[in-house]
């Protein structure tokens, strides 16, 4: 049975991850719509909801013109385009020009640059150099050389391998990583277990979980061109401070961080730095003030490899669901309920 409140509040919110669940109709206009239709608001009192368009239909509504509850909206149609392209970027050995590409899409230059930078938090040209990126990533450590892993992954040569900021140069890449440690180190806290790892410019990695052996591999997956070293008595007061955070989340961990992502990502975790502690944001509602779509920020916090200190667990579903987080819903509860106890 559907829960009226709820529903209005998707309404009220324009919330597109609840289309499909429900359609509401308006009395007064005798039309039916999608929650997340952009018309204007209509009152509470003319409101009725219905699990689907031919229940709906069945009281005596039509659907509405705007948001085509019956089909793909507008947002899913534009979903599907921006699909569209980055499977015609991905194929392309040059990168097209927008121009281009807006026009074996569909759609005006204009609203394609818009679309695709809401859905990816990119434009087409950063989002086809950064699955160039990739290829070289993935092909550097085996290849006979830089310059043919440059080729290989669609460069002309190695001169804008060598122009890109990072902490590593494509030959250190090549090499699996020669000339950067990690240095690590495991503790007991009241989440389970927690991996702390920094480099030469600050934390770069919190992570939770209940196997050592688990939380080695990942920091090495996602650290793969890094020797990992393994410090506890060096990383001994940054990990004392990160275990006084979790018991007493008043006392925040004040660590340099160094934290390596995309441009966009990098602007999502800053914003996560921004919740105050004993609040949440709603996905929405950050991607309202970056000026993106919900689905990239919600990518953005689940890449996230700074857990706590990058407080991706404050961010919640439409409704004030804790939906999904990286290292467990649980631990996510357990981290609320702390911050949430802690502030007077």
């Amino acid at each position: 049975m559907l829960d009226p409140i709820r529903c209005w509040q998707a309404v009220c919110d324009r919330d597109m991850h609840q289309d499909g669940a429900f359609v509401f109709a308006v009395s007064s206009t005798g039309i039916y719509c999608r929650p997340s239709c952009p018309a204007r608001r209509p009152k509470r009192e003319n409101v009725s909801f219905h699990r689907s368009p031919e229940a709906a239909e069945a009281a005596g509504y039509r659907p509405c013109r705007r948001c085509s509850p019956q089909g793909q909206s507008p947002a899913e149609h534009l979903d599907a385009l921006v699909t569209a392209a980055c499977a015609l970027l991905q194929q392309s050995e040059k990168p097209l020009t927008l121009e281009q590409l807006a026009t074996r899409i569909g759609l005006s230059a204009s609203h394609l640059a818009r679309a695709f930078k809401a859905r990816t938090g990119l434009t087409p040209r950063a989002w086809f150099d950064a699955q160039r990126r990739q290829r070289l990533e993935a092909s550097l450590p085996h290849a006979s050389s830089v310059l043919q892993a440059a080729l290989d992954a669609g460069y002309s040569g190695t001169r804008a391998l060598y122009q890109q900021p990072g902490a590593l140069s494509p030959a250190q890449r090549r090499q699996q990583g020669a000339g950067e440690v990690l240095r690590y180190a495991i503790s007991d806290c009241p989440l389970g277990l927690v991996l702390l790892a920094a480099s030469e410019r600050g934390a770069c990695a919190l992570l939770f979980g209940d196997d050592e052996l688990a939380l080695e591999n990942e920091l090495q997956q996602r650290f793969a061109a890094a020797a990992l070293r393994r410090d506890q008595h060096g990383l001994r007061d940054w990990l004392r401070a990160v275990l006084t955070q979790v018991s007493e989340p008043s006392r925040a961990a004040r660590l340099p961080l160094d934290m390596r992502g995309t441009a966009f990502q990098q602007r999502v975790w800053q914003a996560l730095q921004n919740i105050p502690s004993g609040q949440t944001r709603r996905y929405g509602e950050l991607a309202a003030q970056l000026d993106s779509h919900a689905r990239a920020v919600a990518r953005a916090c689940a890449s996230n490899p700074l857990g706590l200190l990058v407080p991706c667990h404050r961010v919640v579903g439409a409704n004030g669901a804790l939906t999904g987080y990286r290292w467990g819903v649980a631990r996510k509860q357990a981290l609320l309920k702390a911050e949430a106890d802690s502030v007077p």
